[in-house]
């Protein structure tokens, strides 16, 4: 019988992968006596497509000259990216640049995206440069992985120039830009771009309407978010999706609309998840109606025992009510259940290495100076008029303690080492990956008017751009 030549085999590889039978290809993977760049990649990436992004890793590692094209490093980055790995993505793609790779298009998609989970703008302005210096031609796809790198790092101007630049525009186009206006509180301006679209015919998909209901959510756009929230059905013909009906009903929720928000989640034709009835609970707890703040917190607990949000709020309000023994028996059950709340994290890039901090975090090298930083913008702040929320700590620590756990949340760490890591003047940018607390949103505000600096912090929700003691989102988010 003839042996099969190696593409033929990679076309078995590729094959089996295809079609999810990842265990055949790793044992046709294994017996081949000779394997090309293609053969790596195919492996590496049906390993990763298969949710076995390790498994992808150590094939990358076992291949014995990495240098000798882009094929596989472009396989393993984007699996990382792809698995929301994104600082592996990164390292990964420092290593190809160590092996003196050229990366091409599929290279940069994936590490732009990476760039934009992580805020890492510096890269990503790196790869910006690299396109324009390599005369690399800015394909719609490749355009806009850095329209939304750009847009989610904290520059929509850029991210427009972007846009404005592209020779061709697709549905994703527009939507990347109305989303990233509307992340940056430019509600106006994404119904602008809205408009645009539409005069020119192209169809906007589920995606576009999330981000026009995000951004009359952040600007508290009642009436415009109903005429989107019901234009997408009547005109479109596009089913809200259990995304939109938690937009809209965070958008009624931050307005007051209590009534209106519970009414739309009665009447949903898709079951209301955790995420919905909890747009609600934050309406109940900004307009302090506890009574239905506890029938919907019961709710949420019905359908995940485990939320944490839900404990705590039904902590706070019989703690508000001075029953502590059941705002203690509150907090006692999440310890007998296990529940932990979701840690804080914060990411920020300096000298082109991003940073990871935790809350209360010590492990980064210069955390000595970091935490005396900490004491002294809390000084400057005291005698600034700043006092601690400590009412978003637990009761069952004193207040001192309480301060103390306040002072330490991510979001600050990472400030302060921006402030001991940068020139004076420097824009310090910060992702976080939970919604920030009233706590570090008002520190923010005083502690960019003390140090005199541009704070951007993106989190989970949107864009704050605190300057000289001010925020963007005017204290509405």
């Amino acid at each position: 019988m003839r042996v099969r030549d190696v593409v033929s085999w990679n076309t078995i590889v590729s094959g089996l992968c295809s079609i999810g039978d990842v265990k055949n290809a790793r044992r046709v993977f294994e017996g081949m006596k000779e394997r090309s760049l293609v053969s790596w990649s195919a492996m590496i990436a049906g390993l990763a497509r298969s949710g076995d992004v390790d498994g992808a890793r150590g094939v990358f590692d076992s291949m014995p000259e990495k240098g000798l094209g882009v094929g596989p490093w472009n396989a393993m980055i984007s699996a990382y990216a792809q698995s929301e790995q994104f600082g592996e993505a990164v390292g990964l793609f420092r290593g190809l640049q160590r092996e003196g790779l050229r990366p091409n298009d599929v290279t940069l998609v994936s590490v732009l995206s990476a760039c934009a989970h992580l805020g890492a703008l510096e890269l990503g302005r790196w790869v910006d440069c690299f396109v324009k210096r390599s005369g690399m031609y800015l394909n719609v796809v490749l355009g806009n992985a850095l329209c939304d790198m750009y847009a989610k790092c904290g520059c929509i101007d850029e991210a427009k120039k972007i846009f404005d630049a592209l020779h061709e525009r697709d549905v994703v186009s527009w939507s990347i830009i109305i989303s990233g206006l509307a992340m940056h509180g430019h509600a106006g301006e994404a119904l602008v771009f809205f408009a645009r679209m539409s005069e020119i015919g192209v169809r906007p998909n589920d995606i576009t309407f999330m981000g026009l209901l995000s951004a009359c959510t952040h600007a508290g756009l009642v009436d415009e978010g109903r005429k989107f929230f019901y234009l997408m059905k009547n005109k479109y013909n596009i089913d809200p999706k259990i995304e939109h009906y938690g937009c809209f009903v965070d958008l009624l929720s931050r307005a007051g609309r209590l009534d209106e928000a519970e009414e739309l989640i009665e009447s949903m034709v898709i079951p209301p998840n955790v995420i919905v009835w909890g747009a609600l609970l934050g309406g109940c707890r900004i307009y302090k109606d506890i009574d239905r703040g506890k029938r919907v917190a019961k709710r949420i607990l019905e359908l995940d025992s485990g939320h944490s949000g839900s404990y705590v709020y039904l902590a706070d309000v019989y703690a508000s009510k001075g029953r502590l023994d059941d705002s203690a028996k509150c907090m006692l059950k999440m310890r007998e259940k296990r529940v932990v709340k979701v840690p804080g994290c914060s990411w920020i890039e300096v000298d082109n290495t991003v940073y990871e901090f935790f809350v209360g975090d010590r492990s980064h090298p210069q955390s000595d100076k970091i935490y005396s930083m900490i004491d002294e913008l809390v000084l400057k702040m005291r005698l600034a008029g700043y006092t601690p929320n400590t009412r978003l700590v637990s009761h069952s620590v004193d207040e001192e303690e309480k301060e103390n756990a306040l002072s330490t949340h991510s979001e600050k760490l990472a400030v302060a080492f921006g402030l001991i890591s940068t020139p004076d003047g420097t824009t310090i940018r910060v992702v976080k990956n939970l919604r920030v607390c009233i706590d570090c949103h008002d520190a923010m505000k005083i502690i960019s008017e003390i140090v005199g600096r541009e704070i951007i912090l993106r989190d989970r929700s949107r864009f704050h751009r605190f300057v000289g003691g001010k925020c963007s989102c005017n204290d509405y988010w």
